[in-house]
C-alpha cells in the first residue's frame, strides 16, 4: 500500500477548478489507455459510482470508485470529495480538496492511499513513484483543460 500527496495552485476560480477535477469522464482524456463510465445517474453526490477501465482489451482492469464525501466549495468552505476505491485489483481512497489560493487562484490538494491486490510489498516504492507521476500529470492536465 502506498500513500502520496500532490499540491497544485491553478489560476482558476474555486468553482472552475472543482468542476475540472470532478467531472469524472474528463479523467479519461488525460490518463492514457483509460476510459471512465459513470454508473449512477447525475448529478454527482455521495453514493455516485464510476469505473475507470485501464488497459488494452482483456489486458486491463476496472478501478471502481464511490463518492463517499461530496462537499463542493463555497465562499466560506473549501471543497472536498472523497473516493473509495472498490475494485478487484485497485483498492484504497483518494481525497481532492479545492481551497482558495493566493491572488484569487485555487489551491488543490490530492491525497491518495493506493493498493494493488497481489502486488508484493517490495513494489511499493516503484508503485508510489508511478502513481505520483501519473496522477501529477493528470491533475496538471485537468486543471489546464477547459
Amino acid at each position: 500500500m502506498v500513500n502520496f500527496r500532490l499540491e497544485r495552485t491553478a489560476p482558476l476560480p474555486l468553482e472552475e477548478a472543482w468542476r475540472r477535477l470532478t467531472e469524472w469522464p474528463r479523467h479519461a482524456d488525460v490518463v492514457p489507455l483509460t476510459r471512465v463510465t459513470v454508473v449512477t445517474p447525475p448529478p454527482t453526490r455521495e453514493g455516485t459510482v464510476f469505473e475507470a477501465r485501464s488497459g488494452l482489451g482483456p489486458l486491463g482492469f476496472d478501478d471502481r470508485m464511490e463518492v463517499t464525501v461530496w462537499r463542493p466549495p463555497t465562499e466560506d468552505e473549501p471543497g472536498l470529495v472523497r473516493l473509495e476505491k472498490r475494485g478487484r485489483v485497485v483498492t484504497g481512497w483518494a481525497e481532492i480538496e479545492v481551497r482558495p489560493g493566493p491572488g484569487g487562484r485555487s489551491r488543490v490538494v490530492w491525497e491518495e492511499e493506493l493498493a494493488v491486490r497481489f502486488l508484493p510489498g517490495f513494489f511499493d516504492r516503484p508503485l508510489r513513484w508511478a502513481a505520483r507521476s501519473m496522477f501529477g500529470r493528470a491533475v496538471n492536465a485537468l486543471l489546464r483543460r477547459a
